[in-house]
């Protein structure tokens, strides 16, 4: 019985250390300092001059000073698709924020006075997102309960009438919408 226990317990604990875990993931070659990609095995192809188009939604924000996960993920999306042989030019991305993730995006005067002096850790992530040409779109009646105008939005993140109506004219684009 002792001996069958023993031989469980080491299953148990072999399978705990099979998994590799976060040590899986690496940078990628877009984003270097987020969207972190972990090489994959698939069985599902990315089919020949596959072009995306798709439209993200965010509404949870970070804790202050953190990273919001969505846009990490957004990162991600573009590095796990670049290394895995789509060209940059065929990957078209949105993020639709709304709720009280717009403060992620808000400016360093909005943001610092909002959360007691602590700086916008989305900040470079929003520059570099935008800089591939992530097209960012704030709720603008998520923006106008928070107190939030154009001006005190981070550069070139666009506001919307609404989150619904940046999701409809993103699809009627052509963007799908990825849910998280």
């Amino acid at each position: 019985m002792f001996k069958r226990l023993g031989i469980g317990l080491f299953s148990i604990l072999c399978a705990f250390q099979s998994f590799a875990g976060i040590e899986a993931f690496h940078q990628g070659p877009v984003f270097k300092s987020f969207g972190k990609i972990a090489d994959v095995n698939t069985s599902v192809s990315i089919p020949k001059n596959m072009k995306f188009h798709v439209a993200f939604d965010m509404s949870k924000a970070s804790d202050v000073g953190k990273i919001n996960r969505n846009l990490d993920t957004l990162g991600r999306f573009i590095n796990m698709h670049v290394a895995n042989g789509v060209p940059k030019q065929d990957i078209k991305v949105a993020m639709v924020v709304h709720g009280k993730s717009v403060t992620d995006l808000a400016n360093h005067s909005f943001y610092s006075k909002l959360h007691s002096g602590s700086a916008n850790a989305n900040q470079n992530i929003v520059k570099q997102l935008i800089a591939f040409g992530v097209k960012i779109y704030i709720c603008g009646q998520s923006a106008a309960y928070y107190g939030l105008s154009q001006k005190d939005l981070l550069p070139n993140v666009d506001m919307a009438l609404s989150a619904m109506t940046a999701h409809a004219i993103l699809h009627s684009e052509g963007y799908s919408l990825n849910p998280f």
